[in-house]
């Protein structure tokens, strides 16, 4: 493992990313909004990844995106690079049935305790999966591809996962970035409890209710966790009942629980009150990132982890405190750039936690894509 200079995602990528509001940064592509009408989606919602609803918004935004940069030329087929196994392969086989095309996708968690490990599943018919331990397979991918008569130029569009892929590489540096996660939902319960915060306690909560055991309740959702924790750090409810009662069946879905504390917000701590009154506002809404203070902090989070770390700072330090671009990903990217494909980047990350608001870019900061941050590759 080895440094290679430092960079950005957006060297590779440029404006061409969605994050969790799909709304593409390079706006000459049509908004959500617009998307909905075009592709004919009733729901207001904001799908999520592995969603249907979602693959038809993105096959679209890959078409115009190509015809921006390519004019009269078609997309044929979808080569799509990611971390995990369910996520990124239900979106992969998902998006490459809504725009009709073939597609390969290489998915990596690196287990460098395992031996090297690549592995080719058959997904559906034209669609390959391969399953990959380390990160280094894709320095020559592209001898694979051509096996399946699979060739990179400009009628191919390629989608790069940000989190975990791009950033953070699964295995090797994704730890910082749950990290980095942690660090803002402490700093933002903090900022409300003020001296009564007990950290020991909170972070007991987060790391109970964070067990995929949950998940059925949380949906996974970090908004929704950081909430349920702040409200438990308020002594409104006792953690272990509330876990029990999850258990038993007694709170099956987060809108409950949310509702149960609208019922006795009058107990929450004027702070606290004024967040949950907001959070319940944003949920009627059916807004999917309701606690906005918690993503802000996250943006801070993230940023404070990018690029900070002085050159002599040794690489073990590094790979556990600062968020890198992933050197196999950013070199092939380079080199599929070259070669004409349309590259896209998704995140399921939230905007808030992304993008600066106008307050914090009028200070200068900017979008994580654009953070000058080290790069790491085998």
């Amino acid at each position: 493992m080895k440094l290679y200079g430092r960079s950005t995602i957006s060297e590779f990528l440029g404006d061409n990313i969605v994050f969790r509001s799909l709304n593409s940064l390079d706006k000459r592509l049509p908004s959500l909004e617009e998307l909905r009408a075009i592709v004919n989606i009733h729901d207001q919602s904001i799908p999520r990844k592995t969603s249907t609803d979602y693959a038809n918004l993105v096959s679209h935004l890959l078409k115009r995106a190509r015809v921006l940069e390519a004019p009269g030329t078609k997309i044929n087929r979808l080569l799509f690079v990611g971390d995990t196994r369910l996520n990124d392969a239900t979106a992969f086989n998902k998006i490459c049935a809504a725009g009709d095309w073939p597609g390969i996708a290489f998915i990596c968690a690196e287990k460098m305790q395992n031996k090297p490990s690549l592995e080719i599943l058959e997904e559906e018919e034209k669609r390959l999966l391969y399953l990959a331990n380390r990160w280094e397979y894709l320095n020559d991918f592209d001898q694979n591809l051509a096996r399946h008569d699979f060739y990179i130029d400009e009628s191919t569009a390629i989608i790069l996962d940000l989190d975990k892929t791009c950033l953070g590489a699964r295995g090797r540096n994704d730890q910082v970035i749950n990290q980095v996660r942690v660090e803002a939902a402490f700093a933002t319960v903090e900022d409300l409890i003020g001296s009564e915060f007990d950290a020991e306690a909170f972070e007991k909560s987060y790391n109970l209710f964070n067990e995929p055991d949950f998940h059925p309740f949380t949906t996974d959702n970090q908004d929704y966790l950081v909430y349920i924790c702040l409200i438990i750090s308020t002594g409104l409810y006792e953690q272990e009942k509330l876990a029990e009662d999850i258990r038993k069946g007694g709170v099956l879905l987060f809108d409950q629980f949310l509702n149960d504390v609208q019922a006795q917000a009058k107990k929450l701590p004027v702070g606290v009150r004024e967040i949950h009154k907001d959070v319940f506002a944003r949920m009627q809404q059916g807004d999917p990132t309701p606690f906005k203070s918690f993503r802000a902090q996250e943006y801070l989070a993230t940023v404070a982890h990018m690029g900070q770390m002085g050159e002599a700072t040794p690489l073990d330090e590094r790979l556990s405190q600062e968020i890198m671009i992933t050197q196999e990903v950013r070199e092939r990217a380079l080199d599929w750039l070259f070669k004409g494909a349309l590259l896209f980047g998704l995140s399921d990350k939230p905007d808030e936690a992304s993008i600066p608001s106008a307050a914090l870019a009028s200070q200068g900061y900017l979008p994580i894509h654009k953070v000058e941050t080290s790069v790491v590759g085998g």
